[in-house]
């Protein structure tokens, strides 16, 4: 029996910004990055759904 790989927008950068509570490198939370394997397919879909808004934020804050 073989696991399916569980998908993460990790990329290995992981510092928390203190304004925004997003990791610099992937926009996650630190509750999001705690509880990702946890939180099922549902779950990290939706906050893989709002990742893309957060790093063009920290990006346009100069941030990223």
């Amino acid at each position: 029996m073989t696991r399916d790989a569980i998908k993460s927008p990790c990329i290995n950068v992981c510092a928390v910004d203190g304004a925004t509570g997003w990791c610099f490198g992937c926009g996650r939370t630190l509750k999001e990055i705690a509880a990702w394997v946890s939180m099922g397919e549902t779950g990290r879909d939706e906050v893989l759904s709002c990742l893309p808004d957060r790093i063009a934020r920290l990006e346009a804050m100069g941030k990223r």
